[in-house]
């Protein structure tokens, strides 16, 4: 009986922080940076379906939220459907929860390549950091799947770690997070880093707490949605500026020849 109660209470909360959620706004804070997305850009130019992959671990998958649809890829596709409703958004979610950089890497292939996206995004490092598995281990795995993404000439988006209890209690979630700003630099790419905007929520007058779900690590679907609102507002952005298909094929050749490859 004593279980019981537990549970019914533990709904309780969940139902009524799903409620405050749906007509709570987001917090007013500077934006992100913009995010340069060529391929994307260049997809839209040509009339093309933009097809974007998000893989990671149950950030992506949005465990804790309420159903799908307020999971962060379905919001972040609502949102630039609304941004660019003359253009075809399908943002493949490809979370599975508990995973990290080791699981994700072997899954490149079957769910990300095979579906031929414009863009990646990949949530990557939370159980990396639950899971202790040091910097320098992570750094490899996660150099290699990025390398493997700009192979294919995708364009590739890092998203680092939620400011959750869980989170902010682990040693490493600092060297974690300093980790994916140095993949990113060294790869030139994009990171989106929830950590700074849950900061900047925090600096704002509004904790971390807001934001998260009962279980401690997991956002809830304000979370969700405000996570997803920044992310299309920082691409919506970069799209104001899109690169031509000339930069993209210069951009893709100088990869290769990076990679020690050659463009006939």
């Amino acid at each position: 009986m004593i279980r019981r109660a537990i549970c019914a209470a533990a709904v309780l909360a969940a139902l009524a922080g799903t409620a405050r959620a749906q007509g709570e706004p987001c917090p007013a804070t500077p934006p992100p940076p913009a995010i340069s997305v060529p391929h994307v850009a260049a997809a839209m130019k040509a009339n093309e379906e933009v097809v974007i992959v998000a893989i990671g671990s149950s950030s992506t998958q949005s465990w804790m939220s309420s159903n799908p649809a307020h999971s962060y890829p379905a919001v972040l596709q609502a949102d630039l459907e609304k941004a660019f409703p003359t253009a075809h958004f399908a943002v493949i979610n490809r979370g599975i929860g508990g995973q990290d950089a080791a699981e994700e890497v072997t899954r490149l292939d079957g769910d990300v390549m095979v579906v031929r996206p414009q863009l990646v995004i990949w949530q990557v490092g939370a159980n990396g950091v639950l899971r202790q598995t040091g910097t320098d281990v992570f750094k490899k795995l996660v150099s290699a799947g990025i390398a493997r993404l700009q192979a294919a000439k995708l364009d590739v988006v890092l998203m680092d770690n939620q400011r959750s209890p869980m989170i902010v209690a682990a040693p490493d979630h600092l060297k974690i997070d300093q980790a994916l700003v140095d993949l990113a630099h060294d790869a030139n790419i994009s990171l989106f880093q929830r950590s700074r905007l849950m900061d900047g929520w925090r600096d704002a007058g509004v904790p971390y707490a807001t934001f998260v779900s009962p279980d401690g690590l997991h956002l809830n679907d304000l979370g969700y949605r405000c996570t997803a609102d920044a992310l299309a507002a920082a691409l919506i952005e970069g799209l104001r500026r899109p690169a031509t298909n000339m930069q993209v094929s210069a951009m893709d050749k100088a990869r290769d020849a990076a990679a020690g490859t050659q463009i006939k």
